[in-house]
């Protein structure tokens, strides 16, 4: 479905979003990225971004899952940029998240219900279900939802700017999969991808409960992509941070980087 016209950006550009307080941005505490700064992957820390103004530019946001550091701030960003009128950011997600979204969340008690406020007048957001592998065309990019395997259903997404085949994958919090890497094999325009690595090794029993990654199963996943692409490394777990760049490190893999919330990627 095509809600936007296309729009040319000589770049695809990608603002990972700081979500940590204090002296260092390092930390990766809460998920949100934005694209060509009209669309936001996830909404952990969508509602805290500065100045007020890049806020209002988000016009769709795709949530991954149900979990907090993925939607935290989702009610303060919908709440920041309301105004009376028919126009609303839309919100895209596994049917399952959207539901989360209703009964846990806009249910009147742990936020307003924005969605029965909204619903015969002026609206405040619109809720869209996602299927895995159905395409949706949004502000000049198509984003593909892609299944993972997490302890809730969970979504990576594919984001093409239409105008230049460019494109980058964001791999959100998973186990072992195979499908994500069938994709990215196949997508000749991928420039980047971003990769979860939550626990350290010798933390594998957790990793494995909780549906996450270690260094050592990131290594394992990566060799299911068959071609040389950069990857962005993140959901570090902050507790564990040093273990984990420690490690990261010593797998001694090419095109790796630590993803540094507060930084924009740019890709041609």
């Amino acid at each position: 479905m095509t809600l936007c016209g296309v729009r040319e950006f000589v770049t695809m550009k990608v603002y990972i979003v700081p979500s940590s307080v204090g002296g260092s941005n390092r930390n990766q505490i809460l998920a949100t990225c934005i694209v060509n700064d009209t669309v936001a992957i996830d909404a952990g820390v969508l509602g805290m971004l500065s100045p007020l103004e890049a806020q209002r530019r988000v016009k769709h946001v795709f949530l991954s899952h149900s979990h907090l550091d993925h939607l935290a701030t989702l009610p303060l960003f919908v709440d920041n940029v309301y105004v009376h009128g028919p126009e609303c950011p839309s919100v895209w997600g596994h049917p399952h998240a959207l539901e989360t979204l209703q009964r846990d969340i806009f249910n009147d008690r742990i936020w307003p219900d924005m969605i029965r406020l909204g619903g015969e007048e002026s609206p405040f957001l619109h809720l869209h279900p996602l299927a895995a592998e159905q395409k949706v065309e949004v502000e000049g990019l198509r984003i593909t939802p892609i299944e993972l395997k997490h302890v809730v259903p969970v979504y990576g997404h594919l984001v093409e700017e239409m105008a230049t085949g460019t494109s980058v994958l964001f791999v959100s919090d998973t186990s072992p999969s195979d499908r994500v890497w069938e994709i990215a094999n196949q997508t000749p325009g991928l420039k980047c991808l971003f990769l979860e690595a939550s626990f350290p090794n010798n933390m594998t029993w957790l990793a494995e409960k909780a549906a996450h990654l270690t260094p050592e199963l990131f290594r394992s996943e990566l060799a299911k992509l068959k071609r040389p692409v950069p990857v962005q490394v993140i959901h570090i777990k902050s507790a564990f941070e040093a273990k984990i760049h420690e490690e990261i490190k010593a797998l001694n893999l090419p095109n790796l980087t630590i993803a540094q919330p507060g930084t924009t990627l740019e890709f041609n």
